[in-house]
């Protein structure tokens, strides 16, 4: 929740030019709904404009909420679904999860689907056991094709805002044991072509280290991402994948 309509346009105007060829690097801005039609209307060749959340109803009485119909006449083809904080002050569930996910899908959205733990369950060795139950049931009557139509993002919840990053080694552990579920439910080509991002306190200093394993493929990155030249720092350093 940050900038005004003002700050968003110039933060488009700096950076739509600017991203790398969208066949090598897909660069995303996912801002707040309000913000929504401003960016896509000015959304260049190699960006995209996605959502912070939506609602898993194609419509209804949901007073203050928004449907995946919604933002795609809008023009927007990414949505974030389960966030960390989504979760933690908003009530979301494994299952809310599921049914947004199936939702975006068959509006022609690509859901980008975060699970993570916390520290708690980090110290106690679990890691790996809860973030299988997330994304389980977030997949949860979904075919191997819909599958292939998302983007998971492992985001630690105890790395998320707090400066604290995973190391490389942590993250990409646990993203290759997302690897290990997806293929149980899917198989293992499945499991090779879903593209993998990790999100926790993701800046210009750390992005090389972790986009350089073998896991991820990507990242979800929060406040670092703020300021223009940081952003095209990050999505540049996707080039050296």
């Amino acid at each position: 929740m940050y900038k005004t309509k003002d700050d968003a346009l110039a933060f488009i105007y700096a950076v739509n030019l600017e991203v790398p060829d969208k066949d090598i690097v897909e660069s995303v801005i996912c801002a707040p709904a309000i913000f929504l039609r401003d960016l896509v209307k000015r959304e260049g060749e190699n960006l995209r404009i996605g959502a912070q959340n939506m609602h898993y109803a194609s419509e209804g009485a949901f007073t203050g909420e928004i449907s995946a119909a919604m933002l795609k006449s809008y023009g927007v083809d990414y949505v974030v679904i389960g966030h960390s904080e989504r979760r933690a002050y908003f009530n979301e569930t494994d299952e809310s999860v599921n049914l947004k996910l199936i939702a975006a899908v068959h509006a022609d959205l690509t859901p980008i689907v975060c699970v993570g733990e916390s520290l708690e369950i980090r110290e106690k060795g679990t890691t790996d056991q809860v973030v299988r139950k997330q994304v389980e049931k977030a997949y949860l009557n979904v075919s191997a094709e819909d599958a292939l139509k998302t983007v998971i993002a492992y985001e630690p919840i105890w790395a998320i805002g707090t400066g604290v990053t995973a190391t490389p080694e942590q993250a990409n552990d646990t993203i290759i044991a997302i690897r290990k579920v997806i293929a149980k439910l899917y198989s293992e080509s499945v499991a090779d072509q879903l593209r993998i991002l990790y999100g926790g306190s993701v800046n210009v200093k750390n992005v090389d280290s972790l986009l350089g394993m073998s896991d991820i493929d990507g990242a979800l990155v929060g406040g670092a991402s703020l300021d223009p030249n940081s952003f095209l720092t990050l999505v540049r350093a996707a080039l050296k994948k």
